[in-house]
């Protein structure tokens, strides 16, 4: 890896978003779990009550990312961090409140609050990327944030499993203080690492802030239409439609593997993991350049092991707890998707960065991330819409996702074709803007 990566303001967003990452997958596990079956909260938000808790967690992307993307233009996007990460302390210690009095409604109103803190975050850390290292290394610095993402995606999703399982040990209240210690702990963790970041240039404080988030969008796509970046942006958020679908299934496999909420978090890890390898393994084959050429190659993978998931009965080796998940046909196909998925989105995630104009990289980016939580409110909607129709046998979904990528893939080629984005490097991208 190049030194210049190494260098303390990348290495403090790096662990900024890890711990923020953590604390938002904590959080939004642990209710998860409470509200599927078996879980505290059980048929409160009836059958497929996950998709209302995703629904929870990416409205307000929607509705503020416009207004993140303009703050992240007109101010310091460190101090933009470092204000995220002030205002994440007190909005863990209402989620901790919410598990202490067993209200779901409290909780679901503090997870409402951390996705409105991490939503300002958004355009911040992926609009600071290219301050912080040079252009030639966008795919390098990508694929590194979304294998640490990812690593923390992992550890938020094994330290929710666990932290159910004392929460809510065998249909009884356990260690009801256990939520709130370990969310804060990671918000303190997250504040500490912002203050690594080093100090990086005002945007352009005069330029006029629309209060319309509606407005900041159109005018955006607009912009974007008259270059190959919509469609581009389109190709990355329509990915978050098929991992939204996945990452509700996931926590089901507890019914249908018969597992703990603590085993099925292996499945979530194995996912991390996975998707961390995928992103690393684009970034490094991708070198000095954007690689385009890995996203079909990334459709494709995806393709494949979510057919594979639907339609291969899932089984469990005969191991210890815990290794068997890991091991298990089901954990090997998961692992393939979500190494195809890095495949497919961090060669789209360099390309938003790079053909961003510099002085609106922050509106631009606030706008690809509003677009990837609709698909991801899609996936939530879709999801809680049609689990009943699947009774016991939720992994058949995976075949919805399959079909799904295929068509998204196949039509997203086809408008991209004889652009040279999908078969050039950085210097022919640069051409066809």
């Amino acid at each position: 890896m190049p030194s210049h990566l190494l260098r303390r303001g990348f290495l403090g967003l790096l662990a900024a978003q890890f711990f923020g990452a953590m604390n938002d997958n904590v959080l939004k596990g642990v209710l998860t779990f409470m509200v599927i079956q078996g879980g505290l909260w059980a048929g409160d938000l009836g059958e497929g009550g996950q998709g209302i808790v995703g629904i929870c967690f990416t409205l307000p992307f929607i509705f503020l990312s416009g207004y993140a993307g303009q703050i992240a233009d007109r101010y310091s996007k460190r101090t933009v961090t470092m204000w995220v990460k002030i205002i994440e302390i007190p909005i863990v210690i209402l989620a901790g409140i919410g598990f202490l009095m067993g209200s779901l409604w409290v909780t679901l109103l503090a997870l409402l609050a951390l996705t409105c803190q991490s939503s300002f975050f958004g355009p911040a850390k992926y609009g600071m990327i290219p301050e912080l290292v040079d252009a030639s290394d966008l795919s390098r610095a990508n694929g590194t944030i979304n294998m640490m993402t990812n690593v923390a995606v992992i550890v938020g999703t094994l330290v929710a499993g666990v932290v159910s399982d004392a929460f809510f040990p065998d249909q009884i209240r356990g260690l009801i203080w256990l939520p709130m210690v370990v969310l804060v702990l990671i918000a303190i963790a997250g504040l500490v690492s912002a203050f690594l970041l080093t100090p990086l240039p005002a945007g352009d404080r005069d330029a006029k802030f629309d209060f319309n988030p509606l407005s900041t969008y159109i005018t955006t796509v607009r912009e974007m239409s008259k270059t190959r970046l919509l469609m581009v942006m389109m190709a990355w958020g329509y990915f978050y439609l098929l991992a939204g679908i996945a990452l509700f299934i996931v926590p089901e496999y507890t019914e249908v593997l018969k597992i703990s909420s603590t085993e099925a978090s292996v499945l979530m890890g194995v996912l991390g993991v996975s998707i961390g390898v995928g992103c690393a393994v684009a970034g490094l084959l991708s070198g000095h350049h954007i690689e385009p050429r890995l996203i079909p190659i990334g459709a494709a993978g995806l393709v494949v092991f979510f057919a594979l998931l639907s339609f291969v009965p899932p089984s469990l080796p005969d191991l210890q707890p815990m290794v068997r998940v890991a091991f298990s046909n089901v954990g090997f196909f998961i692992f393939g998707a979500g190494f195809f998925a890095g495949f497919y989105i961090v060669p789209l995630q360099a390309l938003l960065q790079y053909m961003s104009p510099d002085s609106e990289r922050g509106r631009f980016l606030g706008t690809a991330n509003a677009v990837s939580f609709v698909f991801l409110t899609v996936a939530a909607l879709l999801y809680w819409a049609i689990r009943p129709a699947f009774g016991d046998s939720p992994q058949h979904i995976f075949m919805l996702s399959s079909l799904l990528m295929a068509a998204g893939a196949a039509f997203f080629l086809w408008q991209l074709r004889g652009t040279g984005i999908l078969i050039g490097s950085g210097a022919d991208i640069a051409a066809s803007e």
